[in-house]
């Protein structure tokens, strides 16, 4: 057994700014990586892919990310600056090493492996973020459908599809990109339930995500509807993808009723063939591996407030959807947050009658 002040599960932006915190405070943190590298899922995310905030509000703290500060990095240059990142990271990363379970030891964790090994810690960090588990919905009649069935995590480039039928599910940035890049090479059908709502990528020559940071409407709890869709689906648009969807090219329409056979049956009551559905409906947290410990509500969500757990002194969360903001689960908004978390991990006590709580 490996013991350490401090572990971290998962070794992609949100375990490896909450490694760069740590070593600022003085914790010397062992971080485990279940994949090959230090990159979280952006290799595994389609080939065109860029991000939605620009360069200069997407550096992890203590390396800016390189190349244009106003322009929007690739997937393939997250991976690099991610990669690049975690080279030069003062703290002891392992690689292969996917978690299995945590258990309750003492005053601390027992982390175990798929290959056996135990790592023990006062202090624990589950950082493998909000979109290691895809969601698939339960649509009706999506078992029987004889066609192709993919989520976006799976999707890489269009080229696959030329030529056929193609229904996108989401209205999110993600389901926006990959039905416009569809719709160069196939007819595609872009199914939301609630309109699509379009905000402006800048303003007067600033992006967005600046503004939402110099207001406060990041982290303003009253304007959480606002930016996650209360009256119809937010996507960042310079004005591109609003063209496209005016256009029909492709087109959007209410979600359909169900699938039957190879057939869409839509709300207007017309049916028509379908060769491929393509999920783009988000992620879940993957943290099965706290399962164990009762730190999970029975939807397998984290109990915590603002990434703290409220069940385990010692047990923190970082990089999930919202934590704390709008930026929560973003490259900009890991490193605010691991450093929320571990400074109140730290302050932690229990009451005589054993109830947990700190200083928030």
């Amino acid at each position: 057994m490996l013991t350490a002040p401090l572990v971290i599960i998962g070794g992609g932006q949100a375990g490896l700014a909450t490694a760069r915190i740590a070593r600022t405070l003085g914790l010397a943190p062992i971080v485990l990586e279940a994949a090959g590298q230090s990159a979280g899922s952006w290799p595994h995310y389609y080939d065109s892919l860029t991000l939605f905030s620009p360069a200069r509000c997407s550096a992890l703290p203590g390396a800016e990310f390189p190349g244009d500060p106003d322009g929007y990095p690739t997937r393939d240059e997250v991976v690099a600056y991610l990669t690049d990142y975690a080279a030069h990271l003062d703290a002891d990363i392992r690689t292969g090493h996917r978690v299995t379970e945590v258990m309750a030891a003492g005053a601390g964790f027992e982390v175990i492996t798929t290959s056996g090994e135990v790592f023990a810690a006062p202090l624990l960090i589950a950082a493998t973020g909000g979109f290691s588990r895809p969601f698939r919905p339960d649509l009706p009649g999506l078992d029987g459908f004889p066609g192709t069935v993919l989520h976006s995590s799976d999707y890489r480039r269009p080229d696959p599809f030329t030529g056929r039928r193609v229904v996108v599910v989401g209205g999110g940035n993600s389901a926006v990109q990959i039905a416009i890049e569809l719709a160069a090479v196939a007819d595609v059908t872009l199914a939301t339930r609630r309109p699509l709502r379009f905000i402006p990528q800048r303003v007067l020559g600033v992006d967005m995500h600046i503004w939402l940071q110099r207001t406060g409407l990041d982290a303003a709890g009253w304007a959480r509807p606002l930016l996650t869709g209360g009256k119809g689906t937010p996507v960042f648009d310079t004005g591109t993808y609003r063209d496209a969807i005016a256009m029909g090219n492709p087109d959007r329409r209410p979600m359909f009723t169900r699938l039957d056979g190879d057939q869409v049956l839509w709300s207007d009551g017309t049916r028509e063939h379908v060769d491929v559905v393509l999920l783009a409906t988000g992620f879940r947290p993957g943290l099965e591996y706290l399962a164990p410990l009762g730190a999970l509500d029975g939807d397998g969500q984290p109990r915590h407030r603002g990434g703290v757990s409220v069940t385990h002194p010692g047990l923190g969360f970082v990089g999930l959807e919202w934590q704390r903001s709008f930026a929560s689960a973003t490259l900009r908004g890991v490193a605010a947050d691991a450093r929320h978390v571990l400074t109140r991990l730290a302050k932690q006590t229990r009451t005589p009658d054993g109830a947990l709580t700190s200083t928030r």
